[in-house]
């Protein structure tokens, strides 16, 4: 597939209807250079404990072995393919081990094989060769590396050094929303009937926020011309996406009166409470999206805190997964603060679930249009950081280039 000449300000819809590519993002993407999230540090805290997720198509399974190393190794059985792992998530035991159920061949933590029945045949018949190699059939190995509670992977032995892929910048954003031991709330998920690609776009487009989510200005949330940034990491695959909003700024009032729409309606919250921004995690930032390339969003909206891991699910599928999180030393009533504001967000967030019908009905309107072009024009062409939001395509610019350039387009 050749790139039109206009550069990042136009995406061929070819990129999300092509199957062939789509194959070839699995292999030089996912499979590639590139460290993609796994969990957080709280979904496997003790020995044994495990979580089953993708890495692009491919099942992997997260794990802490009893020494307090973690692993992330392929669900994929060395012996005939099974998955081992079937539960979403669960504990072996600090010495447990991962058996498929189709031959009881077993893993320990670390998916090195550790058990294979009659492997010395029985009563003197069958079994396997006396050259046979455990060490040699264990299970496929992902690199594993954290910053802060966030775990990635990465199939590929010469990605740069986690903390250098991120940048600085963007470690630090990761540190400040995980400065102190969190506990998991809960887990959503979520299907869309679009490319991952969409999804990926959505959460660097800045350009949508106070036009597509009327939530946001109608409850005072976010306008248009709030003070904001939009930085983009150096090789343009991640973007930090923070706005500001004083303490002493609750009305909403204001909010309505600059902004470019506001829902045409009377509705009032029966819980106006949901709205409340209680000042946390220091400075004024009261909304983070943080996109990092290829598969996560880590979020800060109001006091609602979680990451988003994007799971491809075919040509013309992605799933969402939320993790939401809060402090250890979060107090009852801000646990149940978050709680509550939860609803914004997810599958059926007064504020999300937008996000999900932008991806359906973009792939509905690019279908049999393989030749046509989106315009990505907001902002004229660059790719650089902006000390404003809401008025450019930058982020959504810079995806293209990180993604043109892995990809060879």
């Amino acid at each position: 597939m050749r790139w039109p000449a206009a550069g990042e300000t136009r995406a061929p819809y070819r990129v999300y209807e092509d199957q062939v590519l789509y194959a070839q993002e699995q292999e030089r993407i996912f499979r590639g250079p590139v460290w993609s999230f796994l969990g957080l540090a709280a979904e496997v805290p003790a020995a044994g404990d495990y979580k089953a997720t993708f890495v692009g198509d491919t099942p992997v399974v997260l794990t802490r072995d009893s020494a307090g190393a973690l692993h992330c190794w392929v669900n994929r059985c060395a012996h005939r393919g099974a998955l081992v792992c079937r539960e979403l998530r669960g504990n072996v035991g600090a010495n447990g081990t991962h058996t498929c159920v189709y031959h009881q061949w077993a893993y320990d933590a670390a998916g090195k094989l550790v058990g294979v029945p009659f492997r010395k045949g029985l009563g003197g018949k069958g079994g396997y060769p006396a050259d046979f190699d455990m060490a040699g059939h264990g299970l496929q190995q992902l690199r594993v590396d954290t910053v802060g509670e966030m775990i990635f992977g990465t199939f590929d032995s010469a990605t740069l050094p986690l903390r250098e892929y991120l940048g600085a910048e963007h470690c630090a954003n990761i540190e400040r929303l995980f400065g102190r031991p969190i506990t998991v709330l809960g887990h959503a998920r979520q299907y869309f009937s679009g490319n991952w690609k969409l999804y990926a776009e959505n959460s660097r487009d800045s350009y949508h926020g106070g036009l597509l989510h009327l939530f946001y200005p109608t409850f005072g949330i976010y306008r248009q011309g709030q003070r904001g940034w939009v930085h983009l990491s150096d090789n343009k695959l991640h973007q930090l996406l923070q706005v500001c909003k004083p303490a002493d700024d609750q009305s909403i009032e204001h909010y309505q009166q600059a902004s470019a729409r506001k829902a045409e309606s009377d509705a009032q919250l029966e819980a106006p409470e949901i709205l409340r921004w209680i000042p946390e995690l220091g400075g004024e930032i009261s909304l983070t999206i943080h996109s990092m390339f290829p598969n996560v969003v880590l979020q800060q909206i109001s006091n609602t805190l979680a990451v988003r891991q994007i799971q491809t699910k075919g040509l013309e599928g992605t799933e969402l997964v939320w993790t939401f999180y809060g402090f250890a030393d979060d107090s009852p009533a801000l646990t149940a603060h978050r709680l509550k504001q939860h609803n914004m967000v997810g599958p059926a967030g007064f504020i999300s679930m937008e996000d999900g019908e932008a991806v359906n009905i973009c792939q509905q309107g690019i279908a049999g249009s393989l030749d046509a072009t989106s315009v990505i024009e907001c902002g004229g062409s660059s790719t650089d950081s902006m000390e404003v939001m809401g008025v450019d395509e930058n982020g959504v610019r810079a995806f293209w280039a990180g993604y043109r350039r892995l990809m060879g387009l």
